[in-house]
């Protein structure tokens, strides 16, 4: 966990305006900023941000809050993401208290084993030209960080001479034990591609040979540790989250030089899952802004298949996404070489939604021309259809009739709710969305002065539960209370701050606003009174003389206590 000191010199050290403009266009509007709202559609700004208060307010959709919470709304960060991403920007050294107190070294360990592996493939020109002869890039190199690793001494030289304790590196995935101990380099003689956290954190290091070897995998990656879990990873992630919020969609391929590729062929909303099929632990991720999920995918059977798991378990989720399927032995990173970005941009643009894919996958299972088999695809397919809710069992039941050919009343699906644990998922995992607040909603100026000189001056507040308490606000009662429970960040209360045309008041103004609420609270009261039926004429002549009385104190300037 980060201390609380450390939180509190990121908010120090930042600036909101400076943190923003990092992601949208600002426009100076007075003392103030504007733009349009990166969190909706709209024409005429009506976001604003307060470099006086550090805050901002979108008076369109009624988000707010500080630069930190922009940072988290904007790029779907944790609080804890969002706070080391600043820090990092900002130059500010956290700490950490608990089981994360040597984050920060171990950050700097991997950091700096990642230069090391860049500087070593400058050194290699057989691994830099095999990276160029796969089409990438000298920027995409860069952008990606890539590397080489070299032959185990050069990198235990390394540990050595960086005084990295031969345990922390073990733990980190940097070295292994062999056999009788012996200490050697986990990644050798291969092309590395760092990979990092969504907010930017290196975490561990995926391997490719480049040699044809057949003795040794192909790919590995930095094993499961304390830091690296590769089921809760999607590689290249942190350079794809901006695009993927933009464009609402999500590629998702099965290797790192696709998704390199793809980036630099525009496609930069593009992931990879980590050797490991997509899982139920890479949805938190992929899910971030409601994007409609593409799984793109090879055409032999391991891709096929793959595809058809992921697009089971999506769309049992709710998920909306499709899946694309390359044939002919090619791949993403082959297209792209080989010019083809038209096509690949038309199967991106035309993918099977996730239901009928897996559908027609089933289907293909059998031999629809044998009744028994014909049969027992009818089973399986309503059994994936009893995974969707009832209103996509009955539109696909139509589906089903058709690529089996069969008659549709022979698809009998009983109407259930979906399983406890899928209906808790959507629910943790649904995208907020906010209302759009209208713009005839009542204010009373009034009552907004008094709440912004409590802002302004909150040791009046004491003064004025003295005085008066919650009911005499008609209008911005909620305001009110979010003020004395000193919830500073409640969207409203930052409308409130960040609005210019609403004034502080002096202690004698406030003092006359106050009274002007009190006699208008009594003058409502008497009406009220007055149109009560269910009393006596001598209680309501009674209660109307008692008012009046609070009223005639109020109108020469004393208080009610």
């Amino acid at each position: 966990m980060i201390e609380s000191r450390s939180v509190e010199e990121v908010k120090a050290r930042i600036d909101i305006v400076d943190v923003i403009a990092n992601y949208i266009e600002l426009k100076k509007s007075g003392a103030n900023f504007k733009a349009n709202c990166p969190f909706h559609g709209e024409n005429t700004p009506s976001f604003v941000i307060s470099p006086s208060k550090q805050i901002y307010k979108c008076f369109g959709c009624g988000i707010g809050g500080d630069a930190i919470k922009f940072v988290m709304d904007y790029e779907k960060l944790t609080y804890p993401e969002a706070i080391e991403k600043l820090a990092d920007q900002f130059g500010v050294h956290l700490q950490y208290t608990d089981n994360h107190q040597d984050s920060f070294h171990d950050k700097k360990i991997l950091e700096n084993y990642n230069n090391f592996l860049r500087k070593q493939l400058n050194y290699n020109h057989e691994a830099k030209n095999y990276l160029l002869s796969r089409g990438l890039y000298e920027s995409s190199i860069e952008k990606f960080e890539l590397g080489y690793a070299p032959q185990s001494n050069l990198t235990l030289d390394f540990l050595r001479q960086n005084s990295v304790p031969l345990n922390e590196a073990l733990e980190l995935g940097l070295i292994a034990k062999g056999d009788n101990n012996r200490i050697y380099a986990r990644f050798t003689n291969r092309v590395i591609f760092p990979i990092f956290t969504p907010a930017g954190k290196i975490v561990g290091f995926g391997g490719r040979i480049i040699t044809q070897r057949t003795d040794i995998g192909k790919y590995i990656n930095s094993p499961q540790g304390k830091i690296f879990d590769k089921s809760t990873l999607l590689y290249g992630y942190h350079k794809a989250k901006t695009s993927i919020m933009q464009k609402g969609e999500v590629i998702v391929v099965e290797g790192n030089l696709d998704v390199i590729m793809l980036h630099q062929a525009g496609f930069d909303n593009s992931v990879a899952t980590l050797g490991t099929a997509l899982t139920d632990k890479h949805v938190p991720i992929l899910v971030r802004g409601n994007p409609k999920i593409i799984l793109a995918y090879d055409g032999d059977n391991a891709g096929v298949n793959a595809a058809f798991k992921a697009a089971y378990m999506l769309s049992g989720r709710g998920l909306q996404g499709g899946v694309v399927i390359f044939a002919d032995g090619i791949d993403p990173a082959d297209m792209i070489k080989s010019k083809k970005i038209d096509e690949i941009n038309q199967l991106f643009h035309r993918p099977k939604p996730l239901i009928e894919f897996c559908l027609e996958h089933i289907s293909k299972k059998y031999n629809l021309a044998n009744p028994m088999q014909k049969e027992e695809a009818l089973k399986e397919t309503t059994l994936y259809l009893k995974t969707l809710s009832p209103l996509l069992q009955e539109e696909y039941k139509g589906y089903i009739s058709a690529i089996l050919n069969i008659r549709e009343n022979l698809i009998e699906i009983e109407s259930s709710s979906p399983p406890p644990q899928k209906r808790e998922f959507k629910k943790e995992y649904k995208t907020e969305q906010r209302p759009q607040q209208s713009n005839t909603q009542r204010e009373d100026i009034a009552e907004l002065t008094i709440l912004k000189t409590l802002l302004e001056k909150p040791h009046l507040i004491d003064f004025i539960l003295d005085v008066i308490d919650d009911n005499i606000f008609q209008t911005h009662k909620e305001e009110f209370q979010a003020i004395i429970q000193n919830q500073i960040d409640h969207p409203k209360v930052i409308g409130i701050q960040i609005r210019e045309n609403i004034v502080t008041l002096e202690d004698d103004e406030l003092k006359n606003q106050l009274l002007f609420m009190l006699r208008r609270n009594c003058e409502n009261e008497l009406i009220k009174i007055k149109n009560l039926k269910n009393i006596s004429l001598t209680q309501k002549s009674f209660m109307i003389r008692a008012v009046r009385e609070k009223l005639t104190k109020l109108k020469r300037g004393s208080f009610i206590y």
